[in-house]
């Protein structure tokens, strides 16, 4: 089933005619197009994207499937048009809609019924297709050979700054687009701020530094944490990497079909807080990965979700201890029919770089 039909079962199931989303994100889902401006309307027979003169021959080309609109510099009065000739009388809508736009459609919709969702869309993309998984996977192999690439490059006396630019312009020679994220670099005490983005910090000997990043491909993304030592580290950053990485091995080996959200996080919240370091553990232990680095379902103590074949989620546990540092592992992992496969190659030994 294609992700039109997808949509229009989802749309019967709530009983509304169609859906109009303005999101970035969820109009290259749904239409493939990649301009910045547009509407998608997609009722149970037809599809349209509503955009301005700049990105006509761009639609026609990227969404074959779909009505192409020439907005005018009218744009309401296009969709007020649209919705008008396809006969649509309850329009769905996505919740984030500001009240300023809701205003305006409420005015200009005349006879249609506006109707929020939440976390619609989201839900949809939530199962990926076979082409979306080998578009991830693409993403995956960028930021495992960025990482295998950036070994060599940390030492002492580089700043995290430099590391994370230097990660950024590597993923992108390799085909990346983008990064899906500000690229976290934190090296030393740094390293217990668990989104530490690369600062100016310069890099010592005896330090660890956590490495979380990510390849933009093709409007998906990957997202992938390493911690390394750069010299021989403490003996407590030993002892927390060890632990990160038993929790981090045993969530992973958990993820199958069937499995909730809630289970998969406690399985690394147990192992941590055996060893005495559950209050440092202070995030969830995952989340769903594709065209948002952040996507449902949700791995956390309050996750609602059962993990099902085409998800792809990370498995990211760690322990960060205030002016001492920290420890994060994270695996990319694609639930399959009879359990899991693990996308992201890198290594999780602990690497402890020549200085």
């Amino acid at each position: 089933m294609n992700r039109l039909d997808k949509l229009r079962d989802a749309l019967d199931q709530i009983g509304a005619d169609a859906l109009i989303t303005e999101s970035e994100v969820n109009r290259r889902y749904l239409s493939g197009f990649t301009g910045s401006t547009g509407w998608v309307i997609v009722t149970q027979k037809d599809a349209y994207l509503v955009t301005d003169f700049r990105y006509i021959d761009q639609a026609k080309e990227q969404c074959p499937l779909f009505t192409v609109v020439n907005n005018e510099r009218k744009a309401v009065e296009a969709i007020a048009n649209v919705l008008k000739e396809a006969g649509v009388k309850r329009l769905a809508f996505e919740g984030s809609l500001s009240f300023s736009t809701y205003s305006t459609w409420k005015e200009a919709f005349e006879g249609v019924e506006l109707m929020p969702t939440s976390g619609f869309m989201e839900k949809l993309r939530m199962y990926k297709d076979a082409s979306e998984v080998e578009i991830i996977k693409q993403a995956v192999k960028i930021a495992d050979d960025a990482f295998q690439h950036i070994l060599g490059y940390i030492k002492p006396g580089v700043s995290e700054a430099d590391v994370a630019l230097e990660l950024e312009f590597f993923m992108r020679k390799q085909g990346a687009t983008g990064v899906g994220f500000d690229i976290i670099a934190a090296s030393g005490p740094r390293g217990a701020l668990p989104h530490g983005r690369a600062s100016d910090k310069i890099i010592k000997a005896g330090e660890m530094i956590t490495l979380d990043f990510g390849a933009q491909f093709q409007g998906y993304n990957s997202d992938i944490t390493r911690t390394v030592s750069v010299g021989e580290p403490s003996a407590k950053m030993k002892e927390i990497y060890e632990i990160v990485l038993k929790a981090q091995i045993a969530g992973v080996e958990v993820l199958r079909p069937g499995i909730s959200g809630k289970e998969a996080d406690a399985v690394t919240r147990d192992i941590i807080s055996a060893a005495g370091y559950g209050e440092a553990y202070g995030h969830s232990a995952g989340h769903g990965l594709g065209m948002d680095v952040h996507e449902l379902p949700n791995l956390s103590t309050v996750s609602p979700f059962i993990l099902e074949p085409g998800m792809v989620v990370t498995m990211e546990p760690g322990i960060y201890l205030s002016g001492i540092g920290g420890v994060r592992i994270e695996d990319d992992v694609l639930i399959t029919a009879d359990g899991h496969e693990v996308l992201t190659q890198s290594t999780k030994e602990l690497l402890i770089l020549p200085v």
